[in-house]
């Protein structure tokens, strides 16, 4: 899996975020987020959450975009979901689910939306009055491509862990999951940080 897993091509022309820049998008989703938080509305939040679900096909990305982040996502809101039920407080449970569910499906449609490529050059652009103090842009830009392509990379390595723990018919054990997982990644970045002297980038 790559970075380019995380674009999804314009299936249809209904696809105008696709033809939108970046700048504007990632301007869109900031507004939107500001003023979900600031409503802190329980009856606001999962309607803004099953909104941007709807989007997802309305603007030509189909409704796997939207299935797979609600599907990553589903732990961690039904934990919150049940930590504010049991504090005795379901209306903030349904209003921070449907806050969380909503922002993860817009941030979702711009990055389905949005060509990696295209959002490193707005950073890197974003990222030139930091020269003034001795930032180098290139390499904030740099570090965002890292963090970027780590997504995906950690996300395969726990899916093949987990088919391996599957596979052993292993009961009980989180840490044969886990384990495998960690070291996977250390060395990953081991071979990152050697491909990445042996290029001049310190």
């Amino acid at each position: 899996m790559t970075m380019a897993a995380l674009y999804v091509p314009a299936r249809s022309r209904r696809a105008v975020l696709h033809r939108l820049p970046a700048g504007a998008k990632l301007l869109a989703l900031l507004v939107a987020v500001c003023a979900l938080v600031a409503a802190a509305d329980t009856a606001v939040a999962p309607a803004s959450a099953a909104a941007a679900a709807l989007l997802h096909p309305l603007c030509g990305l189909g409704v796997r975009t939207a299935l797979r982040t609600l599907r990553a996502l589903a732990p961690f809101l039904a934990a919150i979901a049940l930590f504010q039920w049991l504090a005795g407080d379901w209306q903030a449970a349904a209003r921070v689910s449907g806050q969380l569910a909503a922002a993860a499906l817009l941030a979702a449609l711009v990055t389905a939306s949005t060509r990696v490529s295209e959002m490193l050059d707005l950073f890197e652009r974003l990222a030139r009055p930091l020269a003034r103090f001795g930032a180098n842009p290139r390499r904030v830009a740099l570090v965002l491509a890292l963090t970027i392509r780590c997504i995906p990379l950690v996300a395969s390595a726990w899916r093949a862990s987990r088919e391996a723990y599957i596979a052993r018919g292993l009961r009980g054990r989180p840490d044969a999951m886990v384990v495998p997982v960690i070291v996977g990644m250390l060395r990953s970045a081991d071979a990152l940080g050697e491909a990445l002297t042996a290029r001049g980038i310190d």
